[in-house]
């Protein structure tokens, strides 16, 4: 066909049928026989011919389709849109992405979601206030992943931040640290959580020494806690072990102390949260606490699909049973980072 984009008719033409048989097949409905359905497809083939989705889907009265938000560059961002394709395609839906950078808000991101006819919406460590979720939640399902939405008729499924941060607390006292700092996340999603968590436990045990030092979600904000944890002065007044925000963080944390001479964990202990694929990486093998891409994935399809699925058979009373909140426990997962303080940090 040389430069010409191929077309319904070319492929018609190739098969020997009309061209709204061409569109029968691809469209899955009724109206086709098997071999003619399979003449068409075999001339769809020969030709490298590939229907316009977007273009079907603006004829149907349902697109079948779930627009997610994430985060361009957060690891786990990532790890959850792998399940989230997962689970979208065994439900039948298609998913449709749009990023948010430095460049691009989330409302942006949204915008694109709703010009794209997108049935529901999965936002990943939305960052948009509880006033602008019950504006979008009036308009389509929409489900908050990561982050708990307080009053608004907004689907959750998160995990519990807050135990994640005691388990890393918990794990570091067993070790028998006492001064076990906070890398914090600020505002981002998940972060108050965590740093309640991290609070609690540590009030929980008389005897240790909370210290909250800025963090992020970056391997460059977790460099700039390293330097001001460097800056705490003498080795025996520095925390002997930290908790970061989320992995990125704790890696960038341990490039720069060590960078400093400081060894991990003989120095400092370090204990992360994602649980990200590098984390796992022989050379870095960072203790963190897991959370469950594959569960979160799966509870946020699930979520939006059962009231996708079901609403149009229910009444509103019913309907407004199937916002549900989903809370997903975490897990420790030791490995070479940390490590008991040395001899000198407890005198």
């Amino acid at each position: 066909m040389g430069a010409e984009k191929v077309t319904m008719e070319h492929v018609a033409a190739r098969a020997g049928v009309s061209r709204a048989l061409v569109s029968i097949v691809f469209r899955g409905v009724a109206g086709a026989s098997d071999a003619t359905r399979e003449r068409v497809l075999a001339a769809a083939r020969e030709l490298d011919y590939r229907p316009d989705t977007r273009a079907s889907r603006l004829g149907r009265s349902r697109t079948r389709t779930l627009g997610v938000t994430f985060r361009v560059g957060h690891a786990f961002h990532g790890d959850l849109l792998g399940s989230l394709y997962t689970w979208a395609d065994t439900a039948g839906y298609e998913l449709v992405l749009s990023g948010v950078t430095p460049s691009r808000s989330e409302t942006a991101a949204v915008e694109t979601l709703l010009a794209e006819r997108c049935e529901g919406i999965i936002l990943l460590g939305s960052s948009q206030s509880a006033a602008l979720l019950r504006h979008l939640s009036a308009r389509l399902p929409v489900v908050s992943v990561l982050r708990p939405v307080p009053g608004a008729d907004v689907g959750v499924v998160r995990t519990d931040d807050a135990a994640g941060l005691r388990l890393s607390v918990e794990h570091l006292r067993s070790l028998g640290h006492t001064r076990i700092a906070l890398l914090d996340g600020g505002r981002t999603a998940g972060a108050a959580e965590r740093r309640r968590g991290y609070r609690a436990a540590i009030r929980r045990s008389p005897g240790l020494v909370e210290t909250v030092l800025p963090g992020g979600l970056s391997e460059l904000e977790g460099a700039e806690a390293a330097r001001a944890f460097l800056a705490l002065g003498a080795a025996r007044r520095r925390p002997t072990a930290v908790a970061a925000f989320n992995d990125r963080c704790a890696m960038g944390f341990v490039d720069v102390v060590r960078q400093s001479g400081l060894r991990v964990p003989g120095d400092v202990s370090v204990v992360g949260f994602d649980d990200i694929t590098e984390a796992g990486y022989p050379h870095v093998a960072l203790t963190t606490v897991r959370q469950d891409a594959e569960r979160l994935g799966a509870a946020a399809v699930r979520s939006l699909t059962r009231r996708l699925d079901d609403e149009p058979e229910i009444s509103d009373t019913q309907a407004s049973v199937a916002i549900t909140s989903v809370v997903i426990e975490p897990e420790l997962v030791v490995r070479a980072s940390t490590a008991p303080p040395a001899r000198w940090a407890g005198s």
